[in-house]
């Protein structure tokens, strides 16, 4: 499947948890979840530091949110990826994109990625949809920053996903 029939697939989870937004600084995480937001999603706020995130309860992990997810996006350090991806595991969450600064090559983007292969493993072992690198803020209503970040991914074949 190619990476925009994936997006449009997470994109049509309607509640969506986003792990990782920060109050220390203004992140992707955070645009993603402002974003989400004013298209009309369920969006939840996932860090264990906050308790609250732009005006909303912030959860420590995803089990604390009172509705399940459907979809979950994490911008975070890879091996905390691999416990969140355990957890939608145990909830039986279905779609699960993983952010990376640079597309979605493999070991591409070192310490600027949220991928874990050993997580997209088990995402692959549990059927749950797996989007292992960029970012939302690349396909729901691009900024010109953005846009222009998913044109050239794409020229360079950097959003092919296997």
């Amino acid at each position: 499947m190619k990476i925009d029939e994936m997006a449009r697939d997470f994109l049509a989870q309607k509640r969506i948890a986003v792990v990782g937004v920060s109050d220390k600084r203004d992140t992707g995480c955070n645009l993603a979840y402002r974003k989400l937001k004013e298209a009309g999603y369920q969006v939840y706020a996932v860090n264990p530091r906050i308790t609250q995130y732009d005006g909303a309860p912030c959860y420590p992990d995803l089990k604390s949110i009172p509705e399940k997810p459907e979809a979950v996006f994490i911008l975070t350090n890879p091996k905390v990826t691999e416990q969140v991806v355990q957890q939608c595991v145990e909830l039986g969450v279905r779609h699960v994109w993983m952010h990376c600064m640079m597309g979605t090559k493999p070991g591409l983007a070192a310490g600027m990625t949220s991928v874990s292969q050993d997580a997209v493993a088990l995402c692959k072992a549990n059927g749950i949809a797996v989007i292992p690198g960029s970012c939302p803020n690349q396909f729901l209503k691009p900024d010109f920053g953005h846009g222009m970040m998913r044109g050239l991914f794409r020229a360079f074949g950097l959003l092919n996903v296997n």
